[in-house]
């Protein structure tokens, strides 16, 4: 067993074990950090694949935006949030079907999958990553690429952030209308 694999077997089972308690935890501000724990071992992982750019944008775009507005929205909304005597709903059950059909279906995917890997040098690794780096880059600024999903992503997020102001400035108003 190589350290490559020692690391990614100690990433993979903190971000899966990070994950669990995401969906089992009954504070929803403690899940959202363990969830920045997860986001930060899918960014290890991506070290892991030589892909340091997508562990940059893993690392801005999920921990420094997602995970801080999710932080801001519990915080902005924290009266409304319910603490429930049982962490789990009715709907347990199916759930854990669900997952484990889910899981199976992987398992037998990735055993019937033949990757043939074959490494021609490193100059020739490198042209070729710094190529795929153009092409992303290309595609993310293109109109035919993904530039439209990035675009409807940060509505969706400047949505959310005035509905969290909204929300928050309407408690306010009602808070002052019953004092006086």
């Amino acid at each position: 067993m190589t350290a490559d694999m020692i690391v990614f077997i100690v990433i993979a089972l903190i971000s899966l074990g990070a994950a669990v308690m995401v969906v089992t935890t009954r504070n929803i501000f403690h899940a959202v950090l363990w969830m920045i724990l997860v986001f930060f071992g899918i960014a290890g992982l991506y070290v892991l694949l030589n892909a340091g750019f997508f562990a940059v944008a893993q690392v801005i775009i999920y921990i420094g935006a997602i995970a801080v507005l999710f932080i801001f929205a519990i915080m902005v909304t924290r009266q409304d949030v319910i603490k429930s005597e049982r962490p789990f709903n009715e709907d347990w059950l199916m759930a854990l079907i669900l997952v484990v059909v889910f899981l199976g279906g992987m398992v037998w995917m990735f055993s019937q999958w033949r990757a043939s890997v074959t490494v021609t040098g490193v100059g020739v690794y490198e042209l070729e990553q710094a190529d795929m780096i153009r092409k992303l880059g290309s595609a993310l600024v293109d109109s035919s690429g993904y530039l439209i999903p990035f675009e409807v992503a940060s509505v969706l997020l400047i949505a959310a952030l005035i509905g969290a102001v909204y929300v928050a400035w309407g408690r306010t108003w009602q808070k002052k209308k019953e004092e006086k």
